[in-house]
């Protein structure tokens, strides 16, 4: 990634502070074939950000370049006069008061935040919603400190030529963790000509993909003039530093996934999984409802709203039938019942939190296939064998760490054409990313059973059938959408 830093004047920062390119703003506009053919991110500087001034226009021409910037225009305009970012200060003020107690219970008149990071730990969770508020390299609050409750009077930037000496270190040193790459494995072979960010959690229990894999990719795209580089849930407000966004932690819409999914869509940039992959994906009424619709095979099914509904599903369904909570992930949530008591109870609980359950046909088979589709074709073939002496691919009943099944992975040429329709079709019914179809195979036909929009890939197992092929598509859907005309 390719970092340049703008400043009024080029005594404004040294130059042996940091290892990035510091030009003045003056240069920036005046010579707009700079970084021509790379999309660096710029950090601008400036002692001013009046409007038509020099530090307006270079974060104005920065996003015409194609150049990522920080602050943008937008963020300039928002903090020009206080009626304009008023709508943000409730939520503000809210979380800066939940700093009182760790503050020692005062505030200070005035405190500045560089990049997201505060004067101490202390400020921390309002120092991380200011950024994401107001992207700018250096910001000062001035504060109102009430006897119970502190307002904010103004938010300001802070030109660095006006810090002072502890001011300065700490600038440095946010600026450093700001622009810290963490993947780093040797020189490109072609200039990146983007970034792509992938979300992580590195203690997750059961990742989509593991980090050895997401490193495995990132080599691969590397050739192709592409820069993987992770970021964690604390990373909100970095995400309009990168291209591309891919989500590599188990997506919920009330977690923070869905958040990072939705400002990736504000900013304009491809990512997988999507807001609205999401939504459909995750509720499996909604699923049942919509394979239906579109005439694609489900196991029999009956919608549980009430104890009145549990006799239709016995009668329907007979016994053993699978009992579903319509929010779950990796076979959570789902259960084997085989008695009319045992529906009765585990349906009672749930409707506890859930105003809907599904009820299933129980389909014994030995595997499921998982079937991935990108982009609306098929990219990848693989049995997901059930856990040992379990009906489902993964044990959630054994004490300890879930139990998983074992894997055997075929080419999409060696899978039986009728599971790779059905499972095209299926994710056709979602959308355009990336998704995982889980699909029983009987002596009855081709089920679906459900569409994930978070799929497991790892390299070694799901990749294996198709080999690096996989890597290269996924790179590619991407950059296909970065530069379709008129985005």
């Amino acid at each position: 990634m390719t970092w340049v830093i703008l400043t009024g004047r080029q005594s404004d920062l040294d130059q042996v502070a940091t290892p990035h390119k510091i030009i003045t703003n003056r240069d920036y506009l005046a010579h707009p074939a700079l970084f021509g053919g790379q999309r660096p991110k710029v950090i601008n500087l400036s002692n001013n950000y009046g409007y038509q001034s020099r530090g307006y226009y270079a974060s104005l021409l920065a996003s015409s370049r194609g150049h990522r910037v920080i602050p943008s225009v937008e963020t300039i305009i928002d903090l020009s006069e206080p009626k304009l970012y008023e709508n943000a200060l409730p939520e503000l003020e809210l979380a800066l008061n939940k700093c009182r107690k760790d503050l020692g219970g005062a505030f200070p008149a005035k405190a500045s935040f560089f990049f997201g990071i505060g004067p101490s730990k202390a400020w921390d969770r309002f120092a991380r919603l200011l950024f994401d508020w107001f992207r700018a390299p250096s910001l000062e609050i001035a504060i109102r400190d009430g006897a119970e409750w502190a307002s904010i009077r103004k938010i300001g930037f802070l030109p660095v030529i006006r810090l002072d000496a502890e001011e300065k270190t700490r600038f440095l040193a946010s600026l450093d963790a700001y622009t810290k790459r963490e993947w780093r494995d040797g020189k490109a072979r072609v200039p990146a000509r983007y970034t792509f960010a992938t979300l992580v959690d590195p203690h997750e229990t059961l990742p989509p993909s593991e980090i050895s894999s997401l490193r495995h990719w990132a080599r691969i795209a590397e050739k192709m003039g592409v820069e993987v580089e992770p970021i964690t849930r604390k990373d909100l407000a970095k995400l309009a530093n990168y291209d591309a966004l891919f989500i590599r932690e188990t997506t919920s819409i009330s977690n923070h996934t869905y958040r990072f999914a939705r400002r990736a869509q504000q900013e304009g940039m491809p990512v997988i999984d999507d807001p609205l992959s999401m939504i459909r994906c995750t509720n499996k009424v909604y699923l049942n409802e919509l394979m239906a619709h579109n005439k694609v095979p489900v196991p029999p099914t009956v919608m549980i709203a009430s104890p009145a509904d549990f006799t239709l599903a016995a009668d329907t369904l007979g016994f053993p039938l699978v009992l579903k909570i319509p929010d779950s992930s990796f076979s959570r949530g789902v259960k084997k019942v085989s008695t009319p008591d045992e529906l009765r109870k585990l349906a009672t609980t749930w409707l506890e939190d859930s105003d809907l359950l599904i009820a299933q046909k129980y389909l014994p088979t030995q595997y499921d296939w998982r079937v991935g589709v990108l982009g609306g074709q098929p990219l990848f073939a693989v049995h997901y064998l059930m856990a040992r002496k379990h009906w489902q691919i993964v044990n959630h009943d054994r004490a300890g760490k879930p139990q998983q099944g074992g894997i055997k992975t075929f080419t999409l040429k060696e899978t039986p054409p009728l599971v790779v329709e059905t499972a095209v079709r299926a994710a056709r019914c979602i959308g355009d990313g990336l998704y995982g179809v889980d699909l029983k195979e009987t002596d009855g036909g081709v089920f679906v059973i459900e569409v994930n929009d978070n799929p497991n890939l790892d390299h070694g197992c799901e990749d294996t059938g198709e080999k690096d092929e996989v890597w290269v598509r996924l790179t590619q859907w991407f950059i296909d959408r970065l530069e379709r005309p008129g985005r």
